[in-house]
């Protein structure tokens, strides 16, 4: 989605807007950047989809930090496809633009000369012309409308013909931009992506929504005896595990390095844990060889770490509480699921 054009505003209209963009920005504590500002105008304006989700987050008593005021920023104003590169455009696809401005201007042009050769031939009718002359006369401008169109719907349905591919290696783009390479899982940038989108959804439903982080034990160590491409091989095996213990809906991802994470939307925490007890003990059960001597290699284990969305709280401390469920995981043995109630029990 693109922000809507602005150069049409009134400018006593624009003025009030960014007033009462600025009176937003001071009421819910936003920091006046450009960008910012430019979310909580579209805002003022009243730009449907991004309205309804601000809407929802002040419902919630949510923050608009810096990391939700920049996911509002990229979702709603910012093309996810074009924003690296605005004007960058190919030229293939300048090419097809170009031709497609002349079909269209030769359309109208033509049009127009129809127009006058019509209103000449009503002159006429009205002089008393002989009846036959007129009907010939407009049947010949009625056959050239006619032929005119079709060549126009022709030219234009090759046109479209022509972006498929332009759209295909776009989308393909966009799915490089968000794929960690090695793995094949969502990227860390797709992730932030579903979980704005998640948090958004659940506090409009009131559904519960929860993240599981996983860590490999003691990877390092394992890099570093057997090499880092069975460490490649490690974490290739890793998503394909979270693939077969997920639901279609669930979204993993590779979060850096041998962290892996997972959010389940409609899961609440006991949901989420038996989740991820099952694929603990998948992982726990795979056995590892090396693929160039055959030689069968040590099992590998993982800890996990669980929270629970709480309505209003930001994506930085949701995954903050459950990287602290995972710390506390690998802190007291490894090997194991935790879940955020056990930092309250420490707490405590």
């Amino acid at each position: 989605m693109i922000a809507p054009a602005l150069e049409d505003i009134d400018p006593d209209y624009a003025t009030a807007l960014a007033d009462q963009a600025n009176r937003h920005m001071v009421q819910h504590g936003v920091t006046p950047t450009p960008n910012n500002f430019a979310v909580w105008f579209s805002y003022s304006r009243g730009l449907p989809e991004l309205k309804r989700a601000i809407d929802i987050l002040i419902a919630g008593k949510r923050r608009f930090d810096t990391t939700t005021s920049r996911e509002l920023f990229s979702k709603y104003l910012v093309s996810y496809s074009t924003s690296a590169a605005v004007g960058e455009i190919p030229e293939q696809l300048k090419s097809i633009m170009t031709e497609a401005k002349r079909f269209v201007t030769d359309a109208i042009a033509d049009n127009r000369t129809q127009i006058r050769a019509i209103g000449d031939v009503a002159e006429e009718a009205e002089s008393g012309i002989n009846a036959r002359s007129l009907v010939e006369c407009l049947m010949d401008e009625l056959t050239k409308a006619a032929t005119r169109a079709s060549k126009l719907e022709m030219n234009l349905s090759e046109t479209s013909r022509q972006l498929d591919p332009v759209r295909e290696s776009l989308n393909k783009a966009e799915q490089r931009a968000n794929t960690d390479t090695l793995t094949g899982l969502p990227n860390r940038r797709a992730f932030g992506e579903f979980l704005c989108t998640s948090q958004i959804s659940a506090m409009k439903s009131g559904e519960p929504l929860s993240l599981l982080m996983i860590d490999i034990d003691r990877f390092k160590q394992f890099n570093d005896s057997f090499g880092h491409g069975v460490g490649d091989q490690v974490l290739r095996l890793m998503a394909n595990v979270l693939r077969e213990r997920l639901r279609e809906k669930d979204l993993p991802a590779r979060y850096g390095g041998e962290e892996l994470i997972a959010v389940l939307p409609g899961a609440g925490l006991t949901v989420c844990e038996a989740v991820a007890e099952r694929i603990r003990r998948s992982v726990s059960e795979c056995r590892i060889t090396r693929r160039s001597t055959g030689e069968l290699l040590p099992a590998i284990t993982v800890s996990i770490g669980i929270a629970q969305f709480r309505p209003g709280e930001s994506m930085a401390q949701l995954i903050e509480r459950c990287d602290g469920a995972l710390y506390l995981a690998k802190r007291t043995g490894r090997n194991r699921v935790v879940t955020e109630n056990r930092l309250e029990g420490r707490s405590a």
